[in-house]
């Protein structure tokens, strides 16, 4: 792998764009969910997910894993629980293949990782009695025409605006380290380095 710039790390034609994390309190959630829990399941948690976590003998932990993910994602975004991307747009599921944990996101949500030129997400979770972790990595990899010969949506606009290359422009956010503030700049790709 080789280092390409503050916080990227690029191997092939993917990069490591965003990484997330999150830390609940179990206790503090099996607070929050014996007062509110119809309200607050509601409002952040999707169906299954819901049907999942209470179908499990101690449900708050699971919640409490789920709630982890989002907030791990939404921060690799940088965007945070936000209007740009909201609880209920993001999903936590199991991998059809391998039943690791996933996300699935709506279709504000997939507009965004697609605006982003995001591939992936990667996310490892883990609780105990008293915590529960999440850990969100979002990959992006070469916005390219697809092999049958059809252009993206992507692709078609570059054509038309005189960009023939199948590169991805994106936003991106750098953390200024003496104060914690995000500064959002106008970024190259870093998959083809244009």
């Amino acid at each position: 792998m080789n280092r390409i710039d503050q916080g990227t790390i690029a191997s092939g034609a993917l990069s490591v764009v965003g990484t997330g994390i999150d830390l609940v309190e179990v206790a503090r959630f099996r607070q929050v969910l014996e007062q509110w829990r119809e309200r607050f399941t509601r409002r952040v948690f999707l169906e299954a997910e819901r049907r999942y976590c209470e179908s499990r003998p101690h449900p708050w932990m699971h919640y409490a894993v789920r709630f982890a993910v989002k907030e791990a994602v939404a921060k690799a975004f940088g965007t945070g629980i936000s209007l740009e991307l909201g609880w209920q747009d993001i999903e936590v599921v199991a991998d059809p293949a391998t039943r690791a944990p996933s996300v699935r996101f709506s279709p504000k949500g997939q507009a965004l990782a697609a605006q982003r030129c995001i591939t992936r997400v990667l996310v490892s979770l883990s609780h105990t009695h008293d915590y529960a972790v999440a850990q969100a990595i979002l990959v992006e990899g070469k916005n390219q025409t697809p092999d049958d010969g059809r252009q993206t949506t992507d692709a078609r606009r570059r054509k038309a605006e005189g960009k023939t290359s199948n590169h991805c422009v994106r936003r991106e956010q750098f953390v200024c380290h003496n104060s914690n503030s995000f500064f959002p700049t106008n970024a190259f790709c870093i998959a083809c380095g244009r």
